[in-house]
């Protein structure tokens, strides 16, 4: 009985299946035992970028730029704040001492400004910021190996806040350059400069985005960053991670005066076109269209049957410009310009000067619930600017003795201010009896005496006109507010 029982257990142990139901148990048994229930999945190590030798490499190249120049010293009477000297002059009038441009005023102080620059030739030619150097009596570069050289200013251009200088030396390290329009959003990038004087200051970020339009009076599709720029940094070079020069520091959007992410670079491509410009024949010629245009809201793009706000909504054609030429309209949309979309209003300054003057181009507008395409040439935003300021008058004598200068308000200015005929901006304030009346840079001058300011040109001939010693009252617009101002001077 023992042995037919051993031998029927001897094949219940040595068959498949039991074989198999064990391994399993004894596998299930086994996992149990040397994992845990849950198991946290491994971390994930991310490479950050190594900017030491993009720094090494291209610091020799950048450069610390400070200048001098002369400005009436900004101090009100007893050292009141300007807006408080306002008040006081409102309530309780003039009389006080140390009057701004007064018998009191001190002398002019030198203002000192401070910002980054980069070489782009081994002879000494500096790309920098316009604003940087702006009225600057004398331009000082400052080299990482503490050199220092005096610099001249070759040329320069305010719209797209540019200025070449050069200085007299010989076999200087300078910046690769890139391509800018190669760049993409979400790429690293790093700027050197000198924010707040500390000189070859580091700071990295990534590009925001790209063909950012700042506002209707800008020619420049900026970079956008969140590189950290301070003031100081104005002018130095934006790189990307193989060490190559893609943009030029130029602004950020603060309600501190620091950075708050949001940086501005002018794209490289746009400054060597400048450069190049600059160095054959001295200014920056851009295509022109002669229009004032203004930004589409949802309102009005329902009005016009657009489905988005989109384009430039056209309100003032420029007589005998290119617009007019070709046929634009007062209530036309622009939606394209040369076959790229108009976005927003800002858009349109930015495509129409990349056009070279003299070539043609297609406009596509929105008139009456109807696209259509209008072919016209465009024009030299550079001549047009020159004949703008032939038109301002030059100073006469009587005027020179006022220390003022002013001329005819520009078609923007108009439509910024709200006013549609008439009146002069000053444009100078020197010191004399303009400045003793209290008259400031950016005033609007409406009235002289009892007669209406229509233009530059009769405003000279009515200070021209002045007989003897006389007290004329002054009205002028400042900001939102108009009011008197008494201006003693002798015919």
């Amino acid at each position: 009985m023992k042995t037919i029982i051993r031998n029927r257990l001897n094949k219940v142990l040595t068959s498949k299946a039991f074989l198999a139901s064990l391994m399993l148990m004894v596998l299930g048994l086994s996992a149990c035992d040397t994992q845990p229930q849950s198991q946290a999945p491994a971390p994930v190590l991310v490479q950050l970028p190594d900017f030491t030798q993009l720094v090494n490499e291209s610091s020799p190249a950048v450069v610390n730029i400070s200048t001098t120049r002369a400005q009436p010293e900004r101090q009100s009477r007893n050292g009141m704040p300007e807006g408080l000297e306002d008040w006081f002059e409102r309530f309780f009038g003039r009389g006080l001492p140390n009057q701004p441009g007064g018998p009191d005023m001190p002398p002019q102080m030198p203002a000192e400004s401070l910002g980054s620059g980069f070489i782009i030739s081994s002879n000494g030619d500096i790309l920098t910021n316009y604003h940087v150097v702006a009225d600057a009596e004398k331009i000082l570069v400052r080299l990482s190996d503490r050199r220092e050289f005096e610099a001249t200013l070759v040329g320069h251009d305010k719209q797209s806040d540019l200025a070449l200088l050069h200085i007299e030396a010989e076999d200087l390290p300078v910046v690769k350059v890139g391509d800018s329009e190669a760049l993409k959003v979400g790429e690293w990038v790093l700027a050197i400069g000198s924010p707040f004087g500390f000189d070859h200051s580091v700071t990295a970020g990534i590009v925001s985005a790209k063909q950012r339009s700042l506002s209707s009076e800008q020619y420049v599709p900026f970079i956008q960053t969140d590189v950290a720029i301070n003031p100081g940094n104005s002018g130095g070079p934006l790189f990307n991670l193989r060490g190559e020069v893609v943009g030029v520091n130029s602004q950020i959007f603060s309600r501190s005066g620091g950075y708050m992410g949001l940086s501005f670079a002018i794209p490289i491509n746009v400054a060597l076109n400048t450069v190049e410009q600059l160095r054959e024949q001295g200014y920056v010629s851009r295509g022109w269209l002669g229009v004032v245009v203004q930004e589409v809201t949802r309102e009005l793009a329902e009005s016009f049957g657009l489905s988005r706000p989109e384009g430039a909504l056209v309100v003032r054609v420029v007589p005998e410009s290119p617009a007019e030429e070709a046929g634009l309209e007062v209530g036309d949309v622009i939606l394209e310009f040369n076959g790229q979309n108009v976005e927003r209003s800002s858009s349109l300054p930015v495509l129409v000067g990349q056009a070279k003057p003299g070539e043609k181009a297609t406009v596509t507008v929105l008139r009456e619930g109807k696209k259509k395409t209008l072919k016209l040439k465009a024009g030299e935003l550079a001549k047009q600017a020159h004949m703008q300021e032939k038109k301002a008058t030059k100073a006469p004598t009587k005027r020179a003795a006022l220390g003022l200068n002013f001329q005819d308000l520009t078609d923007d200015q108009r439509q910024r201010i709200g006013i549609d005929e008439g009146g002069v901006v000053v444009t100078q304030v020197q010191s004399g009896p303009a400045a003793e009346a209290g008259i400031r840079n950016g005033d609007i001058i409406l009235r002289w005496g009892a007669e209406t300011v229509e233009s530059a040109k009769q405003l000279s001939e009515l200070i021209e006109s002045m007989q003897g010693e006389e007290t004329i009252p002054v009205l002028v617009q400042r900001g939102g507010d108009q009011r008197f101002l008494a201006l003693r001077a002798d015919g």
